[in-house]
Parts: C-alpha cells; sequence; structure tokens
C-alpha cells in the first residue's frame, strides 16, 4: 500500500530515468542523410560570428569542467562528456545546426550583463539564472532546477562577484513561470527560515502556486517515461546518441524543491519597485506556461523574456506531453512586448540561452519570434480551411520564411512540423475528418493484419530494407513498425526498425525529435539497464501540493474494472491540516468531494496530511502506520482495504516503440 501513495503519479514531473544501454554498434551517417545534412549547411542563414560574441560575452568564470555534485558525491550535472563539441565541423551523425547550436548552449560560466547590475549562471543546469543588484543586496530570477545546482552556481557567482564587492543579502527571488527548471533549485540558495526571518520577496505571476504544484502530477507517470525519451536520458552523450535537448545538454540530476510565494503579479501586469529597482510586469499565462510573465527593467533598459523567447522554436505541444498551448497569444505576447519596451531594450535575456544586445537587434528578435509564431498558427489553419488535415499539412510546409534568415527562429527545440499540428488539435482535436480514422484497430491488431496483407514477416522486413535503400526512412520506420507491433520478438525487424530510427536521428533539427528517435533505435537494439538519476521532489515540494491533487490523482490510479462492483463512500479526515475528503466510489470511478463530511460513511480513516506527506516521500509504510495508530480506520474495515488495494502502483518503464 505504501508504492499506492508513493508512485501514484504525485511528483514524478521531471525526473527522468536513466537507461545505459547495452553496447550494440549504431548505423554510420547513410549517403542519403550525409547528402541532406549538407544541403542544410548550404542554406543555413549566414550571422558571422555573432551568435558566439552574444553567447560569450561578459564571461567573467567558469566551474571547471562544468561538473557539479551533490553532498554525498553524486554527479547531478557534468559539461565533460560533451567535450566531443568542441570541433567546429559537424560529424556526418548530426545535423549541422543543431551541432551549432549545441556547441552555443554548452558555453557555460558566470556572464556580466550590465557592468556592476546585471549577471547571468549559464549552463549548470537546462535553464539560466539571472541576478540583479538592487539598492541594498541581490534580486534572483529563476534559480534552476536542483538545489544542488542552483547552489553551485550562486556560489561562482558569490566567490566572483562579492569576492571583489561586499557581500549582500538576496532580497527578492522571482519565478518567472510555473515549470519546475525555474524554480526548483530555490532551496539551494536560500532556506525557508531565511525568507520568513529577513523578508525575502518570493515573487511569481498570479496562479503559480496551484500551477507549479499540480504540474505533471495527474498524468506525470506517462510524461516522465516520454521525457525520458525527449530529453536523450537514455543515450549517452556522443555524436551517435545525445547532442543537445535544443535548449542545453539535459536536465540536472538533484533535488527539486518549492517555497511559497509571498506574492503574486495580478493578470494585469503592473510595476513593483523591488529592492528599489522598478520591475514593469506583463502577463505572459496560456503561452509557454499556464502562469508566466515577462518583465522590463528600465533602469538598465533590460527586457527579460523568461521562457517564451529565446533562440529556438518551442513547443507548442512538448513531445513529452502537456495541454496544447496557443500559438497565437503566443505572437501576440511578442508584439505588445515589441510595442511597449521595443524602444526602450537595449538587451534581451531569458531563462534559457544567451542574451541578445543593441536596440535594433532586440527589436529584430521580437519582431521575428511574433513572425514565427504568427505564421505557424495562420498557416496551419490556412491549410485545414483548404481541407488539408492534421497528417498533410506539415509536410506542405518545410519552413517558416522567417527561419531562413534567422537563427533564433529555427527548429532547436520545437518545430514547425509538429506546432502546426498541435495548432490544428487546439483546433479541430485529434481526429482528422476521416471515418476510416475515427475508430482504427488498436495497433497490435491492425500490424498483424499488414504483415499478413504483404505476404509475411520476410517480404514485409525486405521492403522495408529497400525503403531505407532508396533513403525512405519515413516509410521504412512506418512499415517496420508494423512489423515490430506484430512481431515484437522478431530481432532482424527490430534491428532494421532501429537502423531507420538512426537516420532520423541524424537528420533531425530539433535536439528533441534527435533523443526521440535515436532512444527509440536504443531500445530497439536490446537490454536497457534503467535506474532513478534524480533525487526527486524534495519534501518541500510535495508538502506543497494540495491535498485535492493527491486525491485527484488517486482516483487516477482506481482499476475501473475490478472494482465496478465497489459501492461506498470513504471519508478521510486530516487533523493537522484541518481537510476532510469523501471519497464517494461508484460503477468503477472515485469521486472526491472536498471540504465534505459524510456521517453514514463506509469507513471513515483518521491520517495526518504529514503522515501522507512521509508515504509519499518513501519514508513511510501504510501497514507499519495503521499497525502503530498513525492511521486509524473507523467502521467497515475490510471494505476500505478491499477498496484500496485496487489502487496498483504506477510504473514508469512501460513500453513506448515496442508493444
Amino acid at each position: 500500500m505504501r508504492q499506492t501513495w508513493a508512485r501514484m503519479g504525485v511528483g514524478t514531473g521531471m525526473a527522468l530515468l536513466l537507461c545505459t544501454p547495452i553496447a550494440n554498434a549504431q548505423d554510420a551517417a547513410s549517403a542519403a542523410t550525409r547528402g541532406k545534412n549538407a544541403e542544410l549547411a548550404a542554406r543555413l542563414p549566414q550571422d558571422g560570428a555573432q551568435s558566439w560574441h552574444n553567447a560569450t560575452r561578459g564571461k567573467l568564470a567558469e566551474i571547471p569542467g562544468g561538473l557539479i555534485r551533490a553532498a554525498d558525491g553524486r554527479i547531478v550535472w557534468d559539461l565533460r562528456p560533451y567535450a566531443f563539441l568542441n570541433q567546429e565541423t559537424a560529424p556526418d551523425t548530426v545535423n549541422p545546426s543543431l551541432w551549432r547550436q549545441a556547441r552555443l548552449n554548452t558555453i557555460h560560466g558566470l556572464f556580466e550583463l550590465v557592468p556592476g547590475h546585471v549577471w547571468q549562471l549559464r549552463g549548470y543546469d537546462l535553464s539560466v539564472m539571472t541576478i540583479i543588484r538592487g539598492k541594498t543586496g541581490w534580486i534572483v530570477i529563476d534559480p534552476l532546477l536542483s538545489e544542488e545546482t542552483a547552489a553551485a552556481a550562486w556560489r561562482l557567482f558569490t566567490d566572483t562577484v562579492e569576492k571583489k564587492d561586499a557581500k549582500r543579502p538576496i532580497r527578492a527571488v522571482l519565478f518567472t513561470h510555473s515549470h519546475s527548471d525555474h524554480f526548483g533549485g530555490v532551496g539551494g540558495i536560500v532556506t525557508a527560515e531565511q525568507v520568513a526571518r529577513e523578508k525575502i520577496r518570493i515573487i511569481a505571476p498570479h496562479g503559480f502556486s496551484d500551477e507549479a504544484t499540480s504540474e505533471n502530477v495527474l498524468a506525470g507517470t506517462a510524461m516522465s517515461r516520454r521525457a525520458s525519451y525527449m530529453f536523450g536520458s537514455i543515450i549517452p552523450p556522443g555524436p551517435q546518441g545525445l547532442v543537445d535537448t535544443g535548449l542545453g545538454p539535459g536536465l540536472s540530476a538533484g533535488t527539486i524543491g518549492y517555497m511559497e510565494p509571498t506574492e503574486t503579479v495580478a493578470q494585469e501586469g503592473g510595476t513593483l519597485s523591488v529592492d528599489g529597482i522598478e520591475i514593469d510586469f506583463m502577463d505572459a499565462g496560456g503561452t509557454e506556461a499556464p502562469s508566466e510573465f515577462i518583465f522590463h527593467v528600465p533602469e538598465f533598459r533590460l527586457l527579460h523574456t523568461a521562457d517564451v523567447f529565446f533562440h529556438s522554436m518551442h513547443n507548442l505541444l512538448t513531445l513529452r506531453g502537456a495541454q496544447v498551448r496557443d500559438g497565437l497569444a503566443w505572437a501576440k505576447i511578442a508584439d505588445a512586448a515589441l510595442q511597449r519596451w521595443g524602444d526602450k531594450t537595449d538587451i534581451v535575456a531569458a531563462s534559457h540561452q544567451w542574451p541578445t544586445w543593441g536596440s535594433t537587434e532586440a527589436r529584430r528578435f521580437l519582431t521575428n519570434q511574433r513572425i514565427l509564431y504568427r505564421f505557424v498558427h495562420d498557416r496551419t489553419l490556412f491549410l485545414a480551411n483548404s481541407g488539408a488535415t492534421l497528417h498533410e499539412l506539415a509536410d506542405q510546409t518545410s519552413e517558416a520564411p522567417v527561419q531562413r534568415h534567422d537563427f533564433s527562429t529555427r527548429d532547436y527545440y520545437g518545430t514547425v512540423n509538429h506546432n502546426m499540428k498541435a495548432t490544428y488539435q487546439r483546433y479541430f482535436g485529434w481526429w482528422d475528418g476521416n471515418p476510416a480514422n475515427f475508430n482504427p484497430l488498436p495497433p497490435e491488431q491492425s500490424a498483424a493484419k499488414y504483415v499478413a496483407l504483404a505476404g509475411g514477416a520476410e517480404k514485409m522486413l525486405a521492403a522495408g530494407n529497400a525503403a531505407m535503400a532508396k533513403g525512405e526512412y519515413r516509410w521504412a520506420a512506418e512499415m517496420l513498425n508494423k512489423l515490430v507491433f506484430a512481431q515484437p520478438d522478431n530481432g532482424p525487424a527490430r534491428a532494421a526498425l532501429a537502423s531507420a530510427y538512426d537516420q532520423l536521428g541524424y537528420q533531425a533539427e530539433s535536439g528533441a525529435w534527435r533523443n526521440y528517435y535515436l532512444a527509440a533505435a536504443a531500445t530497439l537494439r536490446g537490454s536497457t539497464i534503467e535506474r532513478q538519476v534524480s533525487s526527486g521532489r524534495s519534501s518541500s515540494f510535495v508538502r506543497a501540493i494540495p491535498t485535492s491533487v493527491y486525491f485527484d490523482a488517486l482516483a487516477t490510479r482506481f482499476e475501473a474494472e475490478k472494482g465496478a462492483a465497489i459501492n461506498g463512500t470513504f471519508q478521510f479526515v486530516l487533523p493537522d491540516s484541518k481537510e476532510t475528503v469523501a471519497v464517494v466510489v461508484a460503477d468503477g470511478t472515485e469521486f472526491p468531494r472536498y471540504g465534505v463530511t459524510d456521517p453514514a460513511a463506509t469507513a471513515t480513516i483518521m491520517v495526518n496530511r504529514a503522515t501522507l506527506d512521509d508515504v509519499m516521500l518513501g519514508q513511510a509504510q501504510f501497514p507499519a502506520l495503521m499497525q502503530s495508530g498513525a492511521i486509524r480506520i473507523d467502521g467497515d474495515r475490510a471494505a476500505f482495504l478491499s477498496w484500496f488495494a485496487l489502487h496498483p502502483p504506477a510504473d514508469a518503464r512501460f513500453n513506448v516503440v515496442v508493444p
């Protein structure tokens, strides 16, 4: 029972699994792949050395090797395996545009943006920490994903900047949005006790607390599994493996914490004085995150675009899974920022990657971001309203015109291809309108029939290999995937499909696409050893999750078929948090009623919220707690135990690329 609560999906978030593939040779880049990558290299934009200048400008210091360890010696961040990126020319197995982006993303250190006033710590997590000197102390923006990386980055800052100046306290921390890679490391720079004692301001956008603590909880297990492919955590770094995510090398493997904001910025935005620095906020919720802001600092002519605008196209629908984002709103935020601050900005910084300097360059950057997202939105609807479907419209648009002359709009993370599909889904849903696709057979049943139609496995394998010989890797993957789903133990079929995925990965400009293809290939090639590399959510994060979310998540773990005959109400009473939840069970469903007490409940369960937190953190077990009296059950104990047993633990090791 402990596992039911501890693994039902709560708190999985972005914790990733690292799978070490058994050694199996990958394919070299084919002639078709080499030709495609060479063709792209010949038509890429030209910006001279400007991006390199911007990415290295103002560098003051660095952490040697980009190596960061936890207190127990465990490595939580390490850039040494990315030394292969030191060579300028892309190998045949990497898209040349992605190679360029990866090299820029591995530039790490402490950088000064505005002399004596604004700094960034880049390359020590997927995200970037920005620091502003206030009148009496420091203002910190987005303290990374992990407490360990945040602490190491903060040490680099204080050892470098405060060593030349006076030591100053942290006066405020800004969380730009509700994704954990922008707040999870806060415990590495301040403690909750410091915040209370020193009255440190924790400023976040409206709606932050609910979104931050609920993000990924209900669907966290599936998101985490898909994220392990998207972020490449199941393939090793190298020219034939993980090169970059598009945003940076990857996610740190430390402790993810949480602190409740002391104040939030309203939806209408507005100006706050933070330690004597005027900061003008604009709401950007509904773009990259449900709760988000961007802001402008007039004194330094600095625009901070959070996670909304940086040197890549973002995802309107991330490959790990999420709700579809609004590309039209994204374009309008870019235009609003351009109109409000375009002529008042000399630096555009973000919480990923490097800044853009110069007033003309800043306006061009925002203009092109506006054009990019507006193009994807309008082009999708133009084609959809002309009859193109979800699976057709992306192939009718190779790239946005703005991508031909601006690297910051290219498909390093999100892509025009899958963002157009996301836009279609936002307006029309998952179905393309063709009744043949409304209720198709499940993949395994369909696959077996396709193999039979092809004349058997040998003929289908031969057809797949023939397609690969022609460089038709998408078609080969489609055929061979059918064969693998029909015969998952067919070694030659798995090997052939892995080869097709290799070439598709080598050709991909998006780091996320490359990682997904190559992770799939690694899975197909044989056994993988999976181990948890993140220490996961800290107690501060788990204790911040609303009780309502706990019980909504528990309901998603209920085995409806086995529990269809169970009818009753299980009343939970949490004395320490003064909460009650009546879980109504009927016809294979659970409906938690918050703040309700049912005097006729089948059973009443008395348990402190703190005890549930301990169970979630793996620090206590349900049977022992019941035996000790920490959990008390009144009423029909047998009915409760029978019902609760029908909540199997979530397992993030389920298959993705095989049945």
